[in-house]
């Protein structure tokens, strides 16, 4: 098949939709926990919607959820430590999904699992050509 076909000229613009996919899931997170963060009474709906579902030490969930999440959000948007951000953004939706999602079915659930999957994503390729870990990388190799 020609790569006319298959659309490879495509494939030098990678980084660009990388850098789309990252603000976009960063910039979710931080609009999904901002009011958490900034109203202490949405923070203890949080809390109480956590104690519903059976977590433990649902305040102390609550709030490293949120302040996770809010990191991951800002670590997805600038590139920085992604490949963490990517592990804990997986780990933070597979919990999600086990403890609350499986049980609204698999629309319900669908933005728990594209989150779970986008981190498994970033963990495994990182930041891309504009994340700040690119930089930080070339700067290493610079000094070798």
């Amino acid at each position: 098949m020609s790569n006319a076909a298959l659309l490879t000229s495509l494939q030098r613009y990678d980084d660009h939709g990388l850098l789309l996919l990252r603000v976009l899931a960063g910039s979710f997170l931080i609009y999904g926990v901002w009011d958490n963060i900034t109203s202490a009474e949405r923070m203890e709906e949080f809390v109480a919607f956590l104690t519903k579902f059976g977590f433990p030490a649902p305040a102390f969930m609550a709030r490293l959820s949120v302040w996770a999440q809010f990191l991951i959000g800002l670590s997805f948007i600038t590139g920085l430590l992604m490949r963490w951000a990517g592990i804990l953004c997986a780990i933070n939706f597979a919990v999600a999904f086990v403890m609350v999602d499986r049980f609204a079915g698999f629309r319900g659930a669908f933005p728990a699992l594209c989150l779970l999957a986008l981190g498994v994503y970033f963990a495994l390729r990182g930041s891309g050509r504009f994340g700040l870990d690119a930089v930080l990388e070339r700067r290493a190799q610079a000094k070798q």
